[in-house]
């Protein structure tokens, strides 16, 4: 039997758009804080806001794109958020105060989570269901790329160049995003007039989707482990004399996602997501434990390879899990709660691990990420694990 097409003109250029969106956000991300403290003369918790600002404006944006997406326009909202990023993009020119970068920084977040919103309800929309596992997979694969190189971009051109230079290359994926979003073809899906009635009441249905909250809680879990190695890696490498190796860290935890999706999203397809799910929380859960006894450079790139590779796997299986659990109808709504409940997990992590590292130290505290890594497959289980179904994709998705 021939399967549905998945490498069709219109999800390659989701990708390359997604690509380029996420590339402009870690680039600013790993210099936000510098230029604050550089240009404005910041205080650290000032220049902590100018970057983390970016996410609550994302956070603030997802809340109402799932519900507005189906209600303006799938293409509307894209659009529109390309446009605010261009805007915002280009706005970082004229900054003169921190308060002006406050402001251009959570209004930018809101961009972000206007198109990533919009991009993830296209694209989940466009990918056969019966390839679903492997397509999510492939598109993530956008993401992933652009966390490799974006940092080492923006470190390198910081260190070579200067920030007007990191502004007018983010200026130009901005353009690149926008450009090429204008070639695509995108369907819309044509809503009741009870249905449409009924979401513009206040109420958490019309903002959240309750089906994907137990898949997106799980991975929730994960991503605040995950956000232990994005903040504090780095002060952990100095601390164990490993800082070369640790300049690789991202390169092998990329390279290792990049070699994986494709078996591990045709997997989920033919097997169902328990067999893609359990052995990935494990892995990385090995991976933090190696991770918190590192003592030579090679210990700490394997450690990134398990990571990556159990990362990879559940941050692509949990959003084709939200979206085959979805009505066709609520995939805006089922997109923006994943999203929310990511952002949460990355946005609380640095906070609260903060207060334990002076009482746990980074060693202890990548060990408690191993067992809060062991608890969350427990969770995994509880929540969505031993009632979910094998073989082919059935739920609600088809209905």
């Amino acid at each position: 039997m021939t399967q549905p097409k998945l490498w069709t003109k219109d999800f390659l250029i989701l990708a390359f758009v997604n690509f380029f969106i996420a590339l402009n956000f870690y680039i600013l991300m790993i210099i936000m804080s510098v230029f604050a403290m550089d240009n404005f003369d910041s205080s650290p918790s000032e220049a902590g806001l100018a970057s983390s600002i970016y996410v609550i404006g994302a956070l603030f944006a997802r809340l109402f794109a799932g519900n507005w997406i189906e209600r303006i326009g799938r293409k509307k909202m894209l659009y529109s958020g390309l446009i605010l990023s261009l805007i915002m993009t280009l706005l970082y020119f004229a900054i003169n105060d921190i308060q002006s970068l406050f402001i251009v920084r959570f209004l930018h977040g809101t961009a972000f989570g206007i198109s990533s919103t919009a991009i993830g309800t296209i694209v989940t929309s466009i990918i056969p269901k019966e390839r679903r596992g492997e397509g999510i997979g492939y598109y993530m694969l956008s993401v992933t790329l652009a966390t490799a190189i974006g940092p080492f971009l923006g470190m390198f051109i910081s260190q070579h160049g200067s920030y007007t230079t990191i502004f007018i290359a983010c200026a130009i994926y901005a353009s690149i995003s926008l450009g090429s979003a204008l070639f695509l073809y995108i369907p819309e899906i044509e809503l009741s007039k009870e249905y449409l009635k009924e979401i513009r009441g206040f109420k958490l249905t019309n903002f959240f989707e309750p089906k994907t909250i137990p898949i997106s809680l799980v991975c929730a879990v994960i991503y605040f482990c995950y956000s232990s190695i994005l903040s504090f890696l780095s002060a952990y490498s100095k601390e164990i004399h490993l800082v070369n190796a640790a300049s690789f860290f991202f390169i092998v935890f990329a390279t290792v996602i990049l070699f994986s999706r494709p078996f591990t999203g045709r997997l989920f397809d033919s097997k169902g997501e328990n067999i893609t799910m359990y052995p990935a929380i494990i892995i990385y859960m090995i991976g933090m434990l190696i991770l918190s006894q590192a003592h030579h450079g090679y210990t700490l790139l394997f450690a990134g390879a398990l990571i990556g590779f159990g990362f990879g796997v559940v941050q692509s299986s949990g959003q084709a899990i939200s979206v085959k659990v979805t009505p066709p109808h609520r995939l805006g709504l089922a997109n923006s709660t994943f999203y929310i409940f990511l952002d949460l997990g990355t946005g609380i992590g640095p906070f609260i691990l903060g207060l334990f590292i002076p009482f746990t130290g980074y060693r202890g505290m990548y060990i408690g990420m191993a067992i809060v890594t062991f608890a969350c497959m427990l969770l995994y289980y509880l929540l969505h694990g031993k009632n979910a179904g094998h073989g082919k994709v059935e739920s609600s998705v088809a209905s």
